[in-house]
């Protein structure tokens, strides 16, 4: 560990350099990369500094149970150690998460992407809802949420929404959100105050970078028209309106809300790029499944995945047979507790 801290604290001190650099300050993309490596580092610093003291607190209660005599301290020290091994266990296992990531892709940022599916209104005012959620989630956890298309409804929905969320280690939080999000509720519009039955897919996308992903000119077909708004109304008269497909897998990515084409263009690339590294991912993902029983699944878009019974107070989460309360606080972004729970089964 000596050895290890020595490394870090030697590659978090050459970063704290660039950072101060002109060159990298006025490169935004490379600011961004390399900020994000030196907070992974600060925390892996605090970390190993957190595990210092509690390797000197389990040593003073081993001592204590080894030469001490009065049994209720022998009783205190006791209790300390098994807790201080627990926490000790935790961080080690933290640490090496961030060091070295079981999956590359962990440490990514990410592409989500909803749609509203079958009940109309009703899916797309709950797609809305869920963007909310995953926003909301993000500001507790002190990430950055960018918009890059939206297709809203008349009554505040999206029939689709896709956003990119950049902060720490932020797709090993959020793979497991892959897949069919399934509400019963009465709909504002329900008259009869009987319960409907709605659905909207999610799918998280590792963000790709072009070093994960080449993609050849002549593999794309790009399009361009003028933006539309509610109903297909053009809301501009320049064609900033960017639709790219990519020919090998048929994959259509179209971006309009970016004030010019090359910004659009720009963003479609990067959610192709995405799009093409999740398909790359599920493919493992499935590998893997043949060959072991997977707890988890991440990555396949039909699969339903939960249900938020609203009457009932309740979200069960079909992968681990098991309900949440207290759906507000969820909807509020409070996804703690369900993510501890998918990646502890997933271990």
């Amino acid at each position: 560990m000596d050895k290890k801290r020595q490394e870090i604290q030697k590659k978090h001190d050459e970063l704290e350099r660039l950072l101060q650099d002109q060159e990298v300050i006025s490169n935004s993309s490379k600011l961004q990369k390399i900020s994000k490596e030196y907070n992974e580092l600060n925390l892996v610093l605090e970390n190993i500094k957190k595990l210092d003291v509690i390797k000197q607190s389990i040593l003073e209660n081993e001592k204590i149970l080894k030469e001490e005599n009065d049994s209720e301290l022998k009783k205190i020290a006791e209790e300390e150690l098994n807790d201080q091994k627990r926490k000790k266990q935790e961080l080690e296992k933290d640490i090496q998460e961030i060091i070295e990531p079981k999956n590359p892709l962990d440490k990514k940022d990410i592409i989500v992407e909803i749609r509203a599916g079958t009940g109309g209104e009703e899916a797309a005012l709950f797609a809305a809802e869920l963007f909310r959620m995953y926003s909301r989630y993000a500001e507790k956890k002190g990430w950055k949420t960018h918009l890059i298309s939206q297709n809203r409804t008349g009554i505040g929905g999206f029939k689709e929404i896709i956003f990119e969320i950049n902060g720490q280690s932020v797709y090993s939080d959020l793979k497991y959100e892959s897949g069919v999000h399934r509400v019963q509720r009465v709909p504002k519009t329900e008259k009869s105050g009987r319960v409907h039955t709605s659905a909207s897919s999610v799918a998280i996308l590792p963000e790709a970078e072009e070093v994960d992903i080449e993609l050849k000119p002549e593999d794309l077909k790009i399009d361009t028209s003028t933006a539309s708004g509610h109903g297909g109304q053009s809301v501009n008269t320049t064609y900033s309106a960017i639709r790219i497909t990519h020919l090998p897998t048929g994959l259509v990515v179209s971006c309009q809300d970016e004030r010019s084409q090359q910004q659009n263009r720009t963003k479609a690339l990067q959610v192709l790029r995405s799009r093409l590294l999740a398909l790359e991912e599920e493919k493992k993902q499935k590998e893997m499944a043949s060959s072991r029983k997977q707890q988890i699944g991440t990555g396949d878009r039909s699969e339903k995945i939960r249900t938020y019974n609203f009457p009932q107070d309740r979200i069960t989460d079909h992968r681990l047979k098991k309900n949440f309360s207290n759906i507000q606080s969820i909807m509020d972004g409070g996804l703690n507790g369900l993510i501890l729970s998918l990646k502890k089964s997933n271990q």
